[in-house]
This record gives C-alpha cells, structure tokens and sequence, in this order.
C-alpha cells in the first residue's frame, strides 16, 4: 500500500493530474488541475484520491492519517514553494481550504473549511503583514466558526434554535447597533472569536486547536466523514450516485474576497441554469467569502449589468437606486470583468457545456477556485442541449446524450392558467430561483414538509429563512420552496433547481417566525396549513391555491423528441385505457398502446350496474344477458381507441382482475347494490362472500376467469374484432393485438385463443370481410418465462407484465413492500426499489430466457414490456439490451422512455 500514489499536487500551470481523472480525483480535483493545464489562474494545491476515502471507512482515522502523512507534507511544501508563505509560520503563514469532491457533483452536501491554519499568531501575523487587522480578525472568526460547526459539532440544539455562532454574531450586532457583519469593528471581530472558542470549550470540553497541523488532519477527516452524513446519503440515493465512488478532499491555498472594497467572491454561470437562455450571469458580494453567497446570508448582487437590471425590475428598484446601492461588477470592476468574462467563455467552449464556476477577487485580482458542468433544469437542459447542437459546438449524439431521461419529467408538470394568475392576489415577489408551478399549505420545517407528504400525499410548501443542506429530504418532498434570503446561486436555488423543484429565493419582505409559524408581509398574515402558490417563472407569491393548466411541449422539446427517435430502436407506446389517454399518449409520440386495461372501462356509470349483472347471475344464460349489454359499451371505447392511434399498434388485455373487486365490501355499499339492483340484501351478501379469496393475486382472475367463463372472453373478442372492422371501414387503419393475461400453462393460452379464433370467425362470416389481428399472452407467471418455448408455439407476441412478474419472481407484495424496503435499502440487502427499477438479475434474467427461448420457437416474436418498469429509464436501457421490440409506460412518461431508448442505442454503439 505504501506505493500507491494517494495525493496529486497543482499550480502554476502545472498539474500531476488532469480533466478526465474523475474517478480518482473528484470532479473538483480534476477540473482544478485541467484549469491548471490550461492557463486559467487557480491557487496552487493537491488533491487527496477518493481511495483515500474508502481506506478511511476501512481502516480508521489514525491508520489514513499515518499513510498519508508523508505525501501531505510534501504536497504541502509545493505549496509554500509556490506561494512564499510556511503553513503554521508565526511570520508569513500559509492559510489554506479544505474542500471535499466527489466525481459527481453534490453541490452543499459536504462539508467545506476556509482559512485553516489561522490561531493566535497567525491572525496577528495576516494583520501585519497585509496591514489590514479587521480582514485577519474577521478570516479568524469565520475559520473558528466553520470548523466548530463542521469538526467540532457545533449545531443547533433543535429545529427551532439558530446556529449557535450565528446567535452569538447577532447578540453582538445588536449590542453595537449595526445590522451587517461588515459593520463590525477589529474589536468586535476579536470579541467574537474569543466568545466562539468559549462556545467551543462549553459544548466539547476541549479548547480550539491551535496547532495548524491537528486542525488540517481534523479537516481532512471530517471531509471523509461527510461522504456518509444524511444529507450526502440522501442525495447519493436521489441521484443513483453509489456509496463505494467515496469523495476526493482538495486542499488549497486561501485566496481572500474579504480583504476589503477592492475583493469580493461570487459563483457564476455561462448560461442560465434555470431557463437554459445563452446569457452569463450570476452573483457576487464585495468584502466576502465563498460561503456567503451560497449560504444566502446576505443578498448578493448582479455579476452583468444587464442581470442587474432584470434583478431590479423584478424587485421593484428604480435604476437610479440599483446603479448606487446594488452595482454589477461589470460596472463596480470593469477590468476584472472582463478577465471573468473571457475565463467563462473559455471554459465552456473547452468543456463544450454549461459551466458553474467559483471565483475569488483579491485585492483586484481574479482566481478561480472551481468549474463544473452546471446543474440545471429540466427545460434549460433540453434548451441549451439545441441550442449547443445549433451553435456547432456539439452533434446530434451528444445534445441527446447530454439530457437525461428523468428530468423530462419536470417539462411534464402543469404550469399556472393564465386566467387564473391574472385574478390571482401577488403577496410578496422574489428571485425566479427555479421555474414551475407549486401551490400548497405552508410549513416552516423540512421534516414538517416531510410528515404532511407521508401522511396525507399532499406536497406542501416550504418556507424558510434560508435553506441548508440538512433540509434536502423535506425540499424532495415539498411542492415548492420560498426562502426569505438567498440569491439566485443560494443553496435553495442550486438544489431546487437540481430536483426541478419551483423555487422562489430572497423574497426579502417576509418576516418568518419559526415559533409562531407565522409569515407575515405586505399586510398579510400567513400561518402554517395556510395554502400559497408560488410562480418559479417569475418569482411572485400568491394568496392560496392557483389554479394550474399542461404544460407546452413544442419547440426544443419537439426536436429533441424527433432526435431521439431517429437514434432509438426500441419502440415506445403507452398503458391507456381510454381515448383520451390514447390522445394524450399519441402527442407525446407513442407509437402504439401496449396495455389497454378493459376492466378501467366497466367502473364508469351504468357500466358497473351491467357488469354486476353479470356477476350476480345463477348461470351461463343470466351472464349471456348481462354481457351482451356491456358489447356496445366495450366497442364504443376500442372504437375511441383504435381512431386515437391511427394505425399504430393496441394491445388489449382481456379480463384481468378477479370479481371480488368488482363489487363492494361495506354493509353500506352492499345495501345501495342490492336497492339499485332490485336483488335481496342477503343474495348480495352471499355472492361476496363466495367470490372472497385468501390470495386474491394468485387467485381466479386473467386467464382462469376466461377459461372459467368462456362467455366473458367471447364478449370481449367481439367487441375488439367489431370495433377493429368498424373503424377501418371509415378508412382508418387498425393494428389490433388481443392479449391473454396471466397464462402459467401453454394449455391455458390454447383454450382461450381456440375462443378468441372461433368468435372472430363468426363475426368475419356476418359481415363477410374479415381484418388482421395477433393473439399473444401477458408474461407475468416465473413458469410461463421458464416454458416459453411451448408458449410461443401459442402467442404471436409476448408482452412482460413486470409488476407481477417481479412480485411472482422475487416473492415480494407490491401492497406491503413498504413495511421492510427502507431497511433493506439502508443494509444494502436490496440497490433499489425493485418496483421502480427492473431487477436485472432476477427478473431480468427470466426475461432475457424468455426472449431466447420463444424466439427459438417463433423467430418473428414480437416481445415487450408493459408495467410500471417501463418509463424508468434504467430498466428501459435493459430492455434495449435483452433484444425487445418496445416498451410500454404511462402517457406521461413516454417521453421519458423515448429518451432513454435512444440513450440506450447510441451508448451501445
């Protein structure tokens, strides 16, 4: 082990690593050193490998400290050569951060130090020798306060109480009379970090670390120990991002933005991350360090002047107030700008994305401390994605590979009607943070936003001061986000935008009492369970619930659609039973229904009453009855069905559920049924009683009901044949598939494709023409998967049912997974939840068996999958893989699945 290379230095121009050492180096690690590589000004440093991280759970803090050690302290040395400066001198001490990295970007899930290596003397030294002692001070007790919080432990006691060294800022604030933390004198400064280390001391037991070394082991560590922290956990699970990756720790020089009115710090971007527009902007404070812009303590301003200007529009300032009080840096330091300006544009054409970049300005001169391939929406990925391929800065391939199927899905939600915004009452306004529509009751807490979701569905909106990386699982589970700070580059923004979540930042006006959960502004008074809406496009709160409309899919979406469709070679169609699904699914561009569900049809109105009927029956004859009112019924939605789809393919699934389900199981409910039905109570009664089953999902339902009640098969396959004949006589083409559910046996598909054959022959001889159809059976049995061979001799096509498939194949109930999931995710027994992404080994196995084996009997077998599985992009690269024809999902997910089908083709080739 002593012979693995754990560290890699940078600066001046000169890396050991580079841009595409990811994996080893973090995402940041290897950007820094390309940055290097390429000429852009970066404080020197080293990377420590994300191995290092892993070795760090496996053998302890000790055990990574003594194998490091060495490698440090050279790397720590280049540093000094490179700067003039010794880490821990009393004269000319070198300051440094220590930041973690992971290959995927995380943006505030770990943890960050700043001005490691300040203690008595070296405050007193940064004071002499830049000769501004309110700057030393004021970097000492931001030092103190971070690594208190991050190594020490130093948090709130509860979910109502403030930052403990944030009550302690304000107390003295408050005693000197001013309301900025740049108000604050050198002695004041001093007072502060004196208190901090007396906090320390109370809660620890233990004084601050003094010796620079000691506090940048504790650093480092506490870098690694983040990897596993809840928030980090979370995200990781949100994201698909696997534990083993680890996080790389980058350690570098300390360059200040809070050296006084000539430095600042800020985070930018060269597109805009929340619409895709192809326009640099982001934010900066002067006389600040990095963790004031994202922490959205203090608003920041403008990086262009012309997002100056749109700021103050929507904030209602006057320009004459904007150009005094809230400049740009392009108009308060033109030159240093200028350098930004070019830096970005060089960046994106280099990485040929859109890039989020970290900068510092010190004493006038510009550095840059990271660049990353921004996080961004779903529409502004789709946009900038055309816009790229438009510009020839990427192709085809890339632009589709670049979006990623899931976050289609955030395009996919309604946005507010305009007739309704127009009456809607505007309670406050701020920063677009992140678009969409979100209306909902109001909480104050993550973990508040979290309880109403489990508890009643409904999504709420969260309301907070300022957002922190603890909130991230309450921020999953809101509908929205308002927040009374923060800009556009606050830690709200950048995860809300992240999760496609409407965020609305630094609505300034908001008085937010967390222990009276109250809101109160312009008038108003809002507490908690009180509904607002908030619009992400333009950054206005509105009393109560607005109403919301679809969204608009044309444009860049249409092209992206056509561009994957060219790619992909897996089919898309959707699940729906009605025409209106069938319409909604043909906009999206399904090419086909893969899963009509006939029993949806037969809940509506006089339709139950009938199919009632039937079930009530004594025998054949009173079902034959029954039935033949429920034809028309029947034909009428596969008319609907089969004109909405123009052509394309529909697969309609006969009879599946068993009739328990079909009637009610309430006293109350039994009497309505046996008055509508002018049948005894008691004959209601009895008939429930006997159609009650232990298993009900192993019970008489698909295929048994079918061989059972041939007569119900018989309906059903002159309804489609009829339907199929009476549409394409007016000139629409049909594709009709009729698909037997839950065959375990070849026997059973036998019987119930001789019924299907012998009633479409009838109705072929009535009306003396005949039409084309398939017959194929629903996979969703282990059996019928093991002994395809001899069911394909059968069924023309097969379509995988995975919900069952999955509940058959790994012996678990969809209904009741809830109870034991989380713990078997948490001890790693099971990746994912196995309803939401196909197990491959499992029942992707049997799947895979099944093609081999029907196609071996059938060569032409038309193969498919129709549950939830597929509009999840993960399982629909599977089904790429395992050689199927198509997929089958929701309306609203086909997009997703025509995406991921066409990833699937172009990273396989």
């Amino acid at each position: 082990m002593a012979d693995v290379k754990r560290v890699y230095t940078f600066g001046n121009k000169e890396a050991e690593g580079n841009g595409k050492m990811r994996e080893l180096l973090g995402g940041k690690g290897a950007n820094l050193a390309e940055m290097n590589l390429i000429g852009i000004p970066v404080p020197p440093g080293f990377t420590i490998t994300t191995e290092v991280c892993a070795e760090y759970y496996a053998h302890g803090k000790e055990a990574v400290i003594k194998m490091l050690r060495p490698e440090v302290e050279k790397a720590m040395k280049n540093i000094e050569r490179l700067t003039g400066m010794k880490f821990g001198d009393k004269e000319m001490p070198l300051l440094v951060s220590v930041r973690s990295g992971a290959r995927a970007s995380m943006p505030g899930m770990m943890d960050t130090i700043l001005n490691l290596g300040m203690n008595d003397q070296a405050v007193e030294a940064v004071a002499k020798r830049t000769g501004n002692p309110r700057f030393a001070w004021d970097s000492y007790r931001r030092f103190v306060q971070m690594y208190g919080d991050v190594v020490l432990g130093m948090k709130p006691e509860s979910k109502e109480d403030h930052d403990p060294f944030e009550v302690i800022i304000e107390e003295q604030k408050e005693k000197r009379g001013v309301k900025n933390d740049t108000d604050l004198t050198t002695d004041d400064l001093k007072e502060l970090v004196a208190k901090f280390k007396a906090a320390v001391k109370k809660q620890t037991g233990e004084d601050f670390p003094a010796c620079p070394w000691d506090q940048l082991w504790g650093a480092i560590c506490a870098v690694f120990g983040s990897w596993m922290n809840d928030r980090a956990i979370l995200y990781r699970k949100l994201n698909n991002i696997p534990a083993e990756w680890g996080t790389a720790v980058s350690v570098q020089a300390m360059v200040f933005g809070n050296m006084g009115q000539n430095s600042a710090t800020g985070v930018a971007f060269s597109r805009d991350a929340a619409t895709g527009e192809n326009i640099f902007n982001g934010e900066y404070l002067i006389n600040a360090q990095g963790e004031d812009v994202v922490a959205g303590i203090r608003t920041p301003q403008q990086i262009t002047i012309e997002g100056s200007k749109r700021w103050a529009k929507a904030q209602n300032i006057s320009e004459e107030d904007r150009r005094t009080k809230y400049p740009s840096l392009e108009e308060v330091m033109p030159t240093v700008y200028a350098e930004l300006n070019e830096i970005q544009h060089h960046l994106e054409q280099y990485f040929k994305d859109m890039q989020d970049i970290e900068f510092t300005i010190q004493d006038g001169k510009l550095w840059m401390l990271q660049c990353r391939n921004g996080k961004r929406t779903g529409a502004a990925m789709v946009k900038i994605a055309m816009d790229m391929l438009r510009e020839g800065l990427i192709d085809e391939k890339t632009a589709v590979l670049r979006c990623e199927p899931a976050k289609l899905d955030e395009l996919l939600h309604p946005v507010f009607d305009k007739k309704a915004i127009a009456s809607a009452q505007v309670i406050t306004k701020g920063l677009p943070a992140s678009p969409g529509a979100a209306t909902g009751p109001v909480v104050f807490f993550a973990e508040d936003a979290e309880k109403v979701f489990e508890k009643s569905g409904q999504r709420a909106i969260l309301v907070r001061i300022e957002t922190s990386p603890e909130d991230l699982k309450g921020m999953l589970d809101a509908a929205g986000i308002l927040t009374a700070r923060g800009g556009m580059t606050s830690h709200a923004a950048v995860v809300a935008r992240g999760m496609g979540k409407c965020c609305v930042s630094g609505a300034g006006e908001l008085e937010i009492d967390y222990k009276a959960r109250t809101i109160k502004v312009n008038g108003f008074t809002v507490k908690e369970g009180d509904w607002i809406s908030l619009n992400g496009s333009t950054g206005e709160v509105y009393l109560g619930e607005v109403a919301t409309k679809a969204a608009d899919l044309s444009g860049d979406f249409g092209q992206l659609m056509t561009l994957a469709g060219k790619y992909a070679v897996l089919k898309v169609r959707a699940n729906a039973d009605t025409p209106k699904d069938a319409a909604q699914a043909f906009a999206f561009g399904a090419e086909g229904i893969g899963l009509c569900r006939t029993e949806h049809m037969f809940f509506e109105g006089d339709r139950i009453k009938a199919f009632r009927e039937m079930i009530l029956a004594d025998d054949e004859a009173g079902r034959r009855v029954a039935l033949q009112k429920l034809l028309p019924i029947q034909r009428g939605d596969f008319e609907g069905l089969f004109k909405a789809m123009n052509g394309f393919p529909v697969t309609v699934r006969l009879l599946d559920p068993p009739l328990h389900e079909f009637v009610p199981h309430d006293e109350k409910g039994q009497k309505e049924m046996a008055e509508e039905m002018n049948v005894p109570l008691k004959k209601i009664v009895a008939k429930v009683e006997s159609l009650a089953e232990f298993n009900p999902m192993l019970g008489h339902r698909g295929c048994r009901l079918g061989n059972t009640y041939p007569e119900i098969t018989e309906m059903q396959a002159r309804a489609i044949i009829e339907a199929a004949m009476n549409v394409r006589a007016s000139v629409t083409p049909v594709h009709v598939e009729i698909m037997v559910p839950l065959v375990g046996n070849h026997k059973e598909l036998r019987y119930q494709k001789n019924i299907i054959d012998t009633t479409a022959e009838q109705v072929f001889t009535e009306r003396n023409d005949k039409i084309d159809y398939m017959v194929g059976t629903m996979i969703e049995v282990p059996r019928a998967a093991v002994t395809a061979n001899q069911i394909a001799e059968v069924a023309e096509f097969f379509s995988f049912g995975t919900n069952d498939l999955t509940q058959m194949t790994l012996g678990f109930s969809r209904d009741d997974i809830s109870k034991f999931l989380p713990v078997y995710l948490d001890k790693g027994i099971l990746k994912n939840d196995p309803f939401q992404i196909l197990d491959r080994n499992g029942v992707g196995q049997l799947i895979r068996e099944a093609v081999f084996k029907g196609r071996g009997v059938r060569p032409t077998l038309k193969c498919g999958i129709c549950g939830e599985h597929g509009g999840e992009p993960s399982s629909v690269e599977f089904c790429h893989y395992a050689g199927l024809n198509y997929v089958s999902c929701s309306p609203f997910r086909v997009p997703i699945a025509r995406l991921a089908a066409a990833h699937a083709a172009l990273n396989e080739k």
